[in-house]
């Protein structure tokens, strides 16, 4: 239990202290955003109007001291103000109908790349210097250093516009209704995911297959793995039973990183395929200077990451029966 509370400390600190760099990093920039809202304008805009809109879109006078406070308690109250872009929307509305497209294409891409990185790096280390291993090993890597603009331009092009297999965007079908409770909606959505969810995943499953074909290899040659093939236990057994399990370990970290950085690490495969994700929501967000938006957001991606940090831990206590017991 202690330990458990030593890291949620530990989480609750670095929370606070990326929400305070969230605070402090827009109003860095030059002018504020209702400001900048109405550079512009054709009428003329009144200082008590943009007084105004200021109180209404939450922005609030007096040193930073007291706007940091002001923008503490919002966080508390999970009050993200309201958009500048897309007013009179709250930023709550905005993530939440973006964050859902998101969860689901960064959930489905990690766990299909982790599954079958962790499986041909088992494969590869057990079979190491072989024909697939030679092939395998290096081809991932070679698929993994394209940029996703790349990878996601290339499938766009290929599969969408070439050959019309697939559309060229949208979450689901321009014009239909989302009703959940319709399995061909269910349908249509998978269909609009699959080239997404394909460039998401392939440019991860080489960093999960190196990754676990290392600690394979490092485990091979550990004694218990040379008794459990002397007893004569399966190959089967000795590889998944015996090192796949302890190879796993290492990956637990790999994995919630990838899953806490995947909702963030989407932006160009959600801009070229027009996903409704927060990646998009985030690129309209800078281009329009939304800082509340930008500001939630970026909440929002802090907190998912340390989520999963913490989880990578309470998984490794499970995993690992040393840390049960107080080993190190």
């Amino acid at each position: 239990m202690g330990f458990f509370l030593k890291r949620l400390g530990f989480y609750l600190v670095a929370l606070l202290f990326a929400a305070t760099l969230n605070f402090i990093i827009p109003r860095a920039m030059p002018g504020d955003p209702v400001t900048m809202m109405f550079a512009n304008a054709t009428v003329q805009v009144t200082p008590e109007r943009i007084e105004a809109m200021k109180k209404l879109l939450g922005f609030v006078d007096g040193g930073l001291l007291t706007q940091y406070f002001t923008y503490i308690k919002s966080i508390l109250s999970w009050e993200l103000g309201t958009s500048i872009q897309f007013f009179p929307m709250t930023v709550n509305q905005l993530i939440g109908g973006a964050f859902g497209w998101s969860l689901f294409l960064a959930g489905t891409s990690v766990v299909l790349s982790f599954s079958l990185g962790s499986l041909l790096g088992i494969f590869a280390a057990w079979k190491r210097g072989s024909r697939f291993d030679t092939f395998i090993s290096p081809g991932m890597l070679v698929i993994q250093a394209v940029p996703p603009m790349v990878t996601s331009m290339l499938a766009l092009f290929t599969f969408a516009i070439g050959l019309s297999w697939f559309p060229t965007g949208y979450a689901y079908t321009p014009g239909t209704l989302a009703n959940w409770t319709d399995p061909a909606f269910y349908k249509d959505v998978a269909y609009h995911a699959v080239l997404p969810l394909f460039c998401a995943s392939i440019i991860q499953v080489g960093g999960f297959l190196v990754n676990m074909r290392n600690n394979m290899i490092n485990l091979l040659n550990e004694d218990y793995i040379t008794m459990a093939k002397g007893k004569g236990l399966s190959e089967n057994r000795v590889v998944f039973k015996y090192a796949a399990r302890n190879a796993l370990l290492p990956s637990v970290t790999a994995l919630s990183m990838s899953l806490g950085m995947a909702i963030g690490g989407q932006l160009i495969i959600e801009m070229i395929f027009n996903y409704p994700g927060l990646g998009s929501l985030l690129l309209k967000a800078i281009i329009a200077r939304d800082y509340q938006v930008i500001q939630g957001q970026l909440f929002i991606m802090t907190i998912f990451m340390l989520f999963f940090n913490f989880l990578a831990d309470v998984l490794y206590v499970y995993l690992d029966p040393r840390l049960r017991k107080g080993g190190k």
